[in-house]
């Protein structure tokens, strides 16, 4: 499974580490990933995910896991979210 959040695409960056003697080695910059269970109100369940916490936040401070993915354009999602996103449009088109 890799290192990616699935609500934003964030991944593993690379980089150096510089010593004092300015020898620079290879590094990897993890994402804070975590499992969360985030409720969907259109679905009307909870949907296990691993996000990562800067992601978490947005989508608390945005009202929740619909208002985020409806309010974020499709080119700037993955693919899993985009899926997640017309399952939660449809169900609000059925709605009414």
């Amino acid at each position: 499974m890799s290192r990616r959040c699935s609500l934003t695409g964030k991944q593993v960056q690379f980089g150096h580490n510089v010593s004092h003697s300015n020898r620079k080695t290879n590094r990897r910059f993890q994402v804070n990933l975590q499992k969360v269970s985030l409720v969907s109100e259109a679905l009307g369940r909870a949907v296990p995910l691993r996000v990562s916490t800067r992601a978490l936040r947005t989508v608390q401070k945005r009202g929740g896991l619909d208002a985020f993915l409806l309010g974020t354009d499709d080119a700037r999602l993955p693919e899993l979210a985009r899926r997640l996103k017309r399952r939660i449009q449809k169900r609000m088109e059925a709605r009414g």
